[in-house]
């Protein structure tokens, strides 16, 4: 005897049949969705470490101008690139919870000075540095975040590896922390290096340190 399927049954199946093709559908739109994010956060944080390289190319060139003027470059674009209150809550440490707000604006402000003023004394008009940036990022080992590979060297010097860990905020994925030779972070050895002023002369001192530095860099 020939068994027939009840309409019911016909039914059942077409609609099962449809409900998993709905839900592979999903799930492959769902990984694409996931995929194109993906790429996305590749192209903006490779774009921002593009920019400040690019900038560093245009005050490191042979009619770069004055210190005023490359300042005037560099400037804008490690306020763009970096989230530079996050990397020096790390730089301060445990103690930057303590600080008044006073005190950490006055610090921040010292502390982008001389983050300006390190890029116009390392890359001096003339100084013929190359830079490559790797296309795709990598997960940041601890803390999360993305990585960007790159390379500085020039015509006669190796190039090194400086990492760039970057986290996305207010304006796209911006520097957390750098990373040296891909293991030495400069949020670490920064610490190390202001512990000392912290703890006997306060924000003050530090803010006062930083300032002077950055002037020496900036005419040296």
């Amino acid at each position: 005897m020939t068994k027939t399927n009840s309409p019911e049954t016909s039914n059942g199946r077409a609609t099962y049949r449809l409900f998993a093709i709905a839900t592979l559908s999903l799930a492959v739109l769902g990984s694409a969705s996931v995929t194109a994010r993906a790429q996305a956060s590749d192209s903006e944080a490779v774009t921002a470490i593009s920019n400040l390289y690019a900038a560093l190319q245009t005050i490191e060139a042979p009619k770069a101008g004055a210190v005023a003027t490359r300042a005037g470059v560099i400037g804008p674009v490690v306020d763009q690139v970096f989230d530079l209150p996050s990397i020096l809550k790390g730089s301060v440490g445990m103690g930057y919870a303590s600080l008044s707000d006073a005190e950490k604006q006055k610090l921040l402000a010292a502390f982008r000075e001389y983050t300006i003023a390190r890029y116009i004394s390392s890359f001096k008009p003339g100084a013929g540095a190359q830079f490559t940036v790797a296309p795709v990022t990598a997960p940041a080992a601890i803390g999360g975040g993305t990585v960007v590979t790159t390379t500085i060297g020039s015509a006669t010097d190796a190039p090194v590896a400086i990492n760039y860990v970057m986290k996305p905020g207010d304006g796209g994925y911006r520097i957390v922390d750098v990373l040296y030779n891909k293991r030495v972070s400069q949020v670490a050895a920064q610490r190390s290096e202001f512990s000392h002023t912290l703890s006997t002369g306060g924000a003050d001192a530090l803010a006062g340190q930083l300032s002077t530095k950055a002037h020496k860099l900036m005419n040296d």
